[in-house]
């Protein structure tokens, strides 16, 4: 798989989606304001965030401070909990344009499955249908969510973003084959194990054999997999260390090892 920071994959309505971005959960409020702009001047394209994560504003101004033309970034977003349903998603997608400063977003998410997801769908399709947002899907969907939306309404969800990296992988198999049939990319987020399975045996004997660190390791194999992927650091140096995985390619019996762990 050669490919280079900022090589794009293909969603199911044509939209083209960077396969490495920048997440930005945690980094709450300001925190997220160098961070952003780091990523940004490092060379992600992607910036992922979400209204609960209270960081749009701050996003949005590393953005207009990067100097980055607006059409050369994909920006996504999300709509909470308490604003699921028609009428507060259509205000709450209002208010996160808002405090980012912007006038359309590349990709809005519903964050959770929620009792009024369908309702909180049928707005999503209104805004896509409106061309405020080039792209709609969800987050954390089991299948049956999924079949929901697609049985019931007229978008199919051009992304599922759930928590993947290696010791997701088997638990995860069936949503991930269910998505792959339907053609809705899974974008992984928490790749990095949320850093709390760093010094997994397995993830350093890798690291070892291919002279990389464990959290690299870990985003090429999300890439491998044909993952859109969104590591978040607060560190500038883990942040560029995080796109240097272009360099390498993980063969397939490390790729089966690592499919197999939990």
């Amino acid at each position: 798989m050669d490919l280079k920071l900022n090589s794009t994959m293909e969603l199911n309505n044509g939209v083209k989606i960077p396969r490495l971005g920048f997440g930005t959960w945690e980094l709450e409020r300001e925190e997220a304001l160098n961070p952003v702009k780091w990523a940004l001047e490092i060379g992600y394209r992607l910036i992922d965030t979400a209204a609960i994560y209270a960081n749009e504003k701050f996003v949005g101004k590393a953005i207009k401070e990067s100097g980055i033309d607006r059409n050369k970034l994909f920006i996504t977003s999300k709509v909470w909990n308490t604003d699921q349903g028609y009428e507060k998603t259509l205000k709450a997608f209002d208010a996160s344009l808002n405090r980012l400063d912007l006038t359309y977003l590349d990709l809005y998410l519903i964050h959770w499955p929620h009792k009024l997801s369908g309702e909180t769908w049928k707005a999503l399709e209104e805004i896509y249908n409106d061309n405020r947002v080039k792209a709609i899907g969800v987050s954390n969907f089991s299948i049956n969510g999924l079949e929901d939306i697609i049985n019931n309404y007229d978008i199919v969800p051009t992304i599922n973003q759930i928590a993947m990296h290696p010791l997701k992988y088997k638990e995860n198999r069936d949503l991930i084959a269910f998505c792959k049939e339907r053609n809705i990319k899974i974008e992984a987020y928490s790749p990095l194990t949320h850093g709390v399975k760093l010094d997994y045996n397995k993830f350093k004997e890798a690291a070892d054999k291919y002279n990389k660190s464990v959290p690299q390791i870990l985003l090429r194999w999300s890439i491998q997999h044909d993952f859109v992927c969104i590591p978040r650091s607060g560190n500038k140096q883990h942040i560029k260390e995080n796109v240097e995985i272009f360099d390498f390619q993980l063969d397939e019996d490390d790729m089966r090892t690592l499919n197999t762990l939990k």
